[in-house]
């Protein structure tokens, strides 16, 4: 009978930046997955309390946090802008991989928005005037006709990017690093640090 794999550490656990790790993580998971490896699950809360999720594509990212955009009117534009606090999951299955992110949220600047919306194809940027997010439609019509009436207006030169559209960002507090090992015995760190301001991180080992 063949011994069983031993459990290892992994290197990533002797980390302290978490930031740094998520970029290495990163950049293993944009050689390994075949669709979209920066796609996350974002969860918000409605008025209620509810819990909400959905995947959303991470744009941005540097020290500060993970940046999204979105319309404002959208369900999670809204959920946001009551309670400005999310939490957000990569599930890198390719690599049997997660990374959880939990903290406040704050809306990028105006020149950080319009800086991204530039760099968007054209009919994303004509589909972000289009898209009443989250409301109801009547039918795909509705949509198509939209489209086109956007289409013609912005016929020439540059489309600007609608007020209601724009970047929020997760400044963590949290960051956990989730790697699978056999028999379930998976290696979990968390960072954690009092608020977002704060530069220094603890870092604790988790039972899995």
């Amino acid at each position: 009978m063949e011994a069983p794999e031993q459990l290892t550490s992994g290197d990533f656990t002797a980390s302290m930046e978490p930031f740094l790790l998520f970029e290495e993580w990163f950049a293993e998971a944009k050689e390994s997955e075949p669709n979209d490896p920066h796609a996350m699950a974002l969860a918000t809360v409605d008025a209620d309390g509810l819990p909400d999720v959905r995947m959303v594509l991470l744009n941005q990212r540097d020290a500060r946090g993970f940046v999204f955009f979105t319309n404002t009117g959208s369900a999670k534009g809204r959920e946001l802008a009551a309670v400005p606090k999310a939490a957000a999951v990569f599930h890198w299955k390719s690599l049997r991989r997660q990374v959880r992110v939990r903290g406040a949220v704050e809306t990028v600047s105006d020149a950080e928005a319009d800086a991204y919306f530039a760099s968007r194809p054209r009919l994303s940027q004509i589909g972000a005037w289009a898209s009443q997010q989250s409301r109801p439609m009547g039918g795909r019509f509705a949509l198509e006709a939209a489209v086109a009436k956007v289409t013609a207006q912005y016929a020439l030169g540059a489309v600007p990017r609608p007020a209601h559209w724009t970047g929020f960002r997760i400044r963590p507090v949290q960051i956990e690093f989730w790697h699978d090992r056999p028999f379930r015995l998976h290696d979990r760190v968390v960072f954690a640090r009092e608020n977002a301001d704060m530069t220094d991180w603890t870092k604790t080992r988790l039972f899995p």
